[in-house]
């Protein structure tokens, strides 16, 4: 079994997303079967993606998601999304990682503000945890997505508590001090916030540019996004090809992946779906819609064995 991965780069072109009409686009979306869309016209459905939160290990409302959008699909029992195409010899893998790097609630402190703890193995840089300070941030309790906003230390009174030139300490997740409008933990609790539920930064995808699409973990999601296009051209697959849309990849061993093959496999051959990026792990990073309408070609392509 061979394990590669798809082409990242294109020179195919395409009108400009205007932003005046984001949210628009985005009702409509919900409101037409996916069944209409085609590798030209994924932009509602990258933003659309780009816009849930999947922290590593509690993907189930993207996973909701793909499954309206994606008839006959399945959800296994570690939580991957799979939908089998063809049958018959080769037997073939084409799977696209859903969930990112993210927080969950810690504790709750007994005036109301939440303390967070990271989620997912990988970290990709020390000052990853930045991205959070003074950031407005969401928690997904029982009762709903709850706003809130990690507060920042007075630097009037913490300047000069460490040793004489010595650099303020670095922010980390310790520091972080989540604010959602409680006054005691018994308010935070009434607002359905409890203990492991997932934390993100307020997501708000935001395309410009010639067809550019900015938001946390950007790249992951239009990448998905164009395997579910790719699926929706009814490829003519050779033999057979399962599509998983896998959960728990940033755990080591990639524990969902490694379910899935276990299921369902062996397989001849494995592909991950995935798309360059800029500004990567940052709350900016930055996708080229141009290289996504690249990529479903590729999909269908690879699929089809030609």
């Amino acid at each position: 079994m061979g394990d590669s991965r798809v082409p990242q780069h294109s020179a195919v072109s395409g009108p400009r997303f205007s932003v005046g009409t984001t949210m628009g686009t985005i009702f409509f979306l919900l409101a037409v079967p996916l069944f209409r869309l085609s590798a030209q016209s994924l932009d509602p459905l990258a933003i659309r993606l780009a816009g849930m939160t999947a922290v590593t290990g509690l993907e189930q409302a993207m996973t909701d998601s793909l499954l309206a959008l994606l008839p006959g699909s399945t959800r296994d029992r570690a939580g991957n999304v799979t939908l089998t195409l063809g049958q018959g010899a080769p037997k073939r893998l084409l799977q696209c990682p859903v969930d990112e790097m993210g927080y969950v609630v810690g504790n709750i402190t007994a005036d109301g503000y939440v303390l967070l703890r990271r989620v997912g193995a990988r970290t990709t840089y020390p000052l990853f945890d930045q991205l959070l300070e003074g950031h407005r941030v969401t928690v997904f309790g029982t009762k709903g997505a709850v706003p809130g906003v990690v507060a920042v230390k007075s630097t009037h009174l913490t300047r000069g508590r460490v040793a004489s030139g010595a650099p303020d300490p670095v922010f980390t997740v310790d520091n972080a001090y989540l604010d959602v409008g409680a006054a005691s933990s018994a308010e935070a609790h009434a607002l359905g916030i409890d203990l492991l539920a997932p934390v993100s930064l307020a997501k708000r995808p935001l395309p410009y540019g010639d067809r550019l699409l900015a938001a946390p973990g950007s790249g992951r999601r239009a990448a998905c996004a164009g395997l579910v296009a790719a699926v929706q051209t009814k490829p003519r697959t050779k033999g057979t090809v399962v599509v998983a849309f896998t959960v728990q990849s940033l755990y080591a061993g990639n524990s969902g992946l490694a379910s899935v093959k276990a299921l369902m496999g062996p397989f001849d051959e494995t592909k991950t779906a995935t798309l360059p990026t800029r500004y990567t792990d940052t709350a900016v990073e930055t996708v080229a819609l141009a290289d996504a309408d690249a990529l479903v070609k590729q999909l269908v392509t690879w699929m089809e064995g030609r």
